[in-house]
């Protein structure tokens, strides 16, 4: 079992309304019905999985990841660093863009760096699991993780309240005209080291904004009418992974899903600049 270095912070055992109680979502997300949820005490990685955290477990297991066995990842055009190393475009999402050489340790391009206190990208869903098996961990449930993130303050929109701080900034998200230009007031254009900002109650770091993070759970937009109260785990089966809280790219005139209820998905072998982990106590 390998070794998982990053602060474990407890979130009780509660009882608690999961969903948007807002009606702030996109329909098609399923972040409705608003339902009780009951789940017993856990410990969670208080921020995401970091690139030093991930480049132990490489170091240790030799172990690539998807984008580097299919040679290329999902990168926001912003963010090249090869322009050179381009092989196409997006289908209905063309700040996207397929980079060649683009993968957890270079996140823009092969020319690239990744920052050792930055949340790791470029990890599938799959990927993530492979860490995890090291570690002896595993990715939350989509409810854990909602609890998490919410704090103990219940059914607000963000870890921290109902509203955006009016002066400063609370957590790393778009600032501008998306997606053409970042004005990066919040001082990043894409991730922010881990640490930035401020924690919720419970002690985790940025479970909104940043990058968006993986669950357990297969994705399905009815589940919510369906979820059992007791510890749901998501469907028995589905094609794409459950995602939650949203990146640096979301941006209310395209994506506000930077909420505790936000939820979307991708398929479990996909890799993008904006999709990291954070994991829970086996």
């Amino acid at each position: 079992m390998g070794g998982h270095a990053i602060e474990q912070v407890p979130v009780p055992g509660q009882t608690f309304a999961m969903g948007d109680a807002h009606d702030d979502g996109v329909r098609g997300d399923g972040e409705q019905p608003v339902h009780e949820v009951r789940i017993p005490p856990f410990t969670i990685d208080a921020t995401s999985v970091t690139v030093a955290d991930f480049r132990a477990f490489v170091d240790a297991t030799g172990f690539r990841t998807d984008a580097e066995r299919f040679g290329w990842s999902a990168v926001f055009h912003l963010a090249v660093t090869d322009p050179d190393r381009v092989a196409g475009r997006m289908h209905g999402t063309p700040w996207w863009l397929g980079v060649e050489g683009a993968d957890w340790a270079h996140p823009g391009g092969p020319s690239g760096t990744a920052a050792d206190d930055h949340p790791v990208v470029h990890v599938s869903w799959q990927d993530a699991e492979s860490y995890c098996a090291w570690a002896g961990r595993r990715l939350p449930s989509e409810a854990q993780w909602e609890a998490a993130a919410r704090g103990g303050l219940p059914s607000k929109r963000f870890p921290w309240g109902d509203e955006l701080p009016a002066e400063g900034h609370a957590l790393n998200i778009w600032q501008g005209e998306f997606p053409l230009r970042n004005t990066a007031d919040d001082g990043w254009v894409t991730t922010a080291p881990v640490r930035s900002f401020e924690p919720n109650a419970y002690g985790l770091w940025q479970p909104v904004g940043n990058v968006w993070e993986w669950c357990a759970d297969w994705f399905s937009p009815v589940y919510y009418a369906q979820s059992p109260v007791d510890d749901p785990r998501g469907p028995a089966t589905g094609s794409a992974k459950v995602i939650r809280g949203g990146s640096y790219l979301c941006h209310d005139s395209y994506c506000n899903r930077y909420r505790n209820a936000a939820r979307s998905s991708n398929t479990p072998d996909s890799s993008t600049g904006n999709t990291g982990f954070r994991t829970v106590a086996a």
